[in-house]
C-alpha cells in the first residue's frame, strides 16, 4: 500500500518533498461546475505559509499555487484537479550535519527502517511542508461544503498551560497564535517566546468546530465519521491525540450526565446538550461537530540531544535551521483542510447512498 492517497469518492494524492522543486496534490472526484480560482485557494495557503510572524519558522515561502488542470472558464470540469506549489527557500545545507544521524522526535529513524534510505533534507515526505498540498485541496473541499452552508472553523485552544477562556471567532485571525481569546493569545505568545529563548519548543491544543453539518453523514462500523475524521486529522504529523465532544471527560461521567436528550425544535430534531460532539454511532446528529487535538512540541530544537547514527553508534546532535517554536498557529488551516476533505467526501457518499438525496 502507498500512504499518499486519502478519501473514497473525493480522493487526494499529495506529492513532493520539503527540499524538492515543488509539492502538490491531485484531486479526483471534485464535482463539476464549482467556481474556483487560484485566489480562492491562496487565502488558506497564506494562513499556513512559513515566515508569517515571529512565532513561526522564518523560512520564506510565498506558497503560490498554480492550477494545472481540472478548471475551465473559472469552474471545475469534474476531471482530475491538479494543484502545484513551487518550493523557493530551501536551505539543504542546514541539514548536511544530520545526514548520518537520526533526529529525536522526527521520522528519520522510522523512515530509514521502512525504506532503507531517507531524504535527510528537512525530512522529505515526513516534513510538515507536505501539509501545504493538503491545505490547497482543503480549500476546494470548503467550496463544496459552502454550497450546503457547512462551515469548518479551527483555532488554538491552548499553548502549554495557557488556555483560552472564551471563544470569539472574530479575533482568531487578529493574533499571531490564532486563538479565539485576545487576552489568552497575548499570554500564549509569551510562552512561545520564552520557549524560543531557551532554544526549545512548546505544544498545545487545537479545537475544531463544524457548523451546519446535516444529520446522517458517516457510515456504520468501520467508516464511522469519528473514525474517518480521526484518520485524517491524526495523519497530520504533529497531532498526537484526538477527542470528540466531552472526550476523555466522559470516562468520569454517568450515563445520565453524558446522554444528550433529544427534543423537537419545530420540525427539527435537536439535542439539549452536545456531549457527543455532534456524532452518534459514527453518524452526524445535525448538531455542531466538536473535537480537540493534542499537538506535540516541534521536535527540531537547538539544544544538544542524545541520538544514534546510521551505523548504530551513540552520538549527540544539535539541530540547526529555521523551525517553528510552536506548531499550533500554522496547523490551524491544516486542521480545517483535513476536516473539510473528510466531510466533503462523506457528503458525496451520502448523496450516493440515498435515492431521495
Amino acid at each position: 500500500m502507498a500512504g499518499n492517497t486519502y478519501g473514497h469518492l473525493l480522493k487526494i494524492t499529495t506529492f513532493g518533498e520539503s527540499h524538492g522543486p515543488a509539492i502538490g496534490v491531485v484531486m479526483d472526484g471534485v464535482p463539476s461546475g464549482i467556481p474556483l480560482s487560484e485566489q480562492d485557494i491562496q487565502f488558506d495557503l497564506d494562513r499556513r505559509r512559513p515566515g508569517q510572524s515571529r512565532v513561526t519558522t522564518q523560512r520564506q515561502e510565498t506558497d503560490r499555487v498554480t492550477i494545472l488542470s481540472g478548471v475551465f472558464e473559472g469552474k471545475t470540469t469534474g476531471t482530475a484537479l491538479a494543484l502545484l506549489i513551487q518550493n523557493q527557500d530551501q536551505r539543504s545545507r542546514d541539514y548536511s550535519a544530520i545526514k548520518d544521524v537520526f533526529r529525536p522526535g522526527h521520522a528519520d529513524y522510522t523512515y530509514f527502517m521502512k525504506y532503507g534510505r531517507r531524504d535527510y533534507r528537512g525530512g522529505g515526505r515526513s516534513s510538515g511542508r507536505e501539509t501545504a498540498a493538503r491545505v490547497a485541496a482543503g480549500s476546494v473541499a470548503k467550496k463544496i461544503l459552502d454550497k450546503e452552508n457547512i462551515r469548518v472553523i479551527a483555532y488554538t485552544r491552548s499553548v502549554g498551560s495557557v488556555s483560552a477562556t472564551k471563544v470569539d471567532y472574530a479575533v482568531i485571525e487578529q493574533n499571531l497564535v490564532r486563538a479565539p481569546d485576545l487576552e489568552a493569545a497575548a499570554r500564549m505568545e509569551e510562552v512561545i517566546d520564552e520557549a524560543r529563548r531557551q532554544c526549545d519548543s512548546i505544544g498545545g491544543i487545537i479545537e475544531g468546530v463544524v457548523h451546519g453539518c446535516p444529520a446522517g453523514l458517516g457510515d456504520p462500523v468501520f467508516d464511522k465519521l469519528t473514525a474517518r475524521l480521526a484518520q485524517g486529522l491524526l495523519s497530520i504529523g504533529s497531532v498526537r491525540g484526538i477527542e470528540f465532544g466531552r472526550g476523555f471527560q466522559a470516562a468520569a461521567m454517568k450515563g445520565s450526565e453524558h446522554n444528550d436528550a433529544f427534543f423537537m425544535d419545530g420540525d427539527r430534531v435537536r439535542t439539549r446538550t452536545n456531549n457527543c460532539g455532534g456524532i452518534l454511532g459514527g453518524i452526524s446528529t445535525g448538531g455542531d461537530i466538536v473535537f480537540r487535538l493534542a499537538v506535540k512540541p516541534t521536535p527540531s530544537i537547538a539544544q544538544t540531544q542524545h541520538t544514534v547514527s546510521v551505523d548504530q553508534k551513540d552520538t549527540t546532535i544539535q539541530i540547526k535551521g529555521r523551525h517553528d517554536p510552536c506548531i499550533c498557529p500554522r496547523i490551524v488551516p491544516v486542521v480545517e483542510a483535513m476536516t473539510a476533505l473528510t466531510l466533503a467526501d462523506a457528503l458525496l457518499i451520502q448523496r450516493a447512498t440515498r435515492s431521495d438525496e
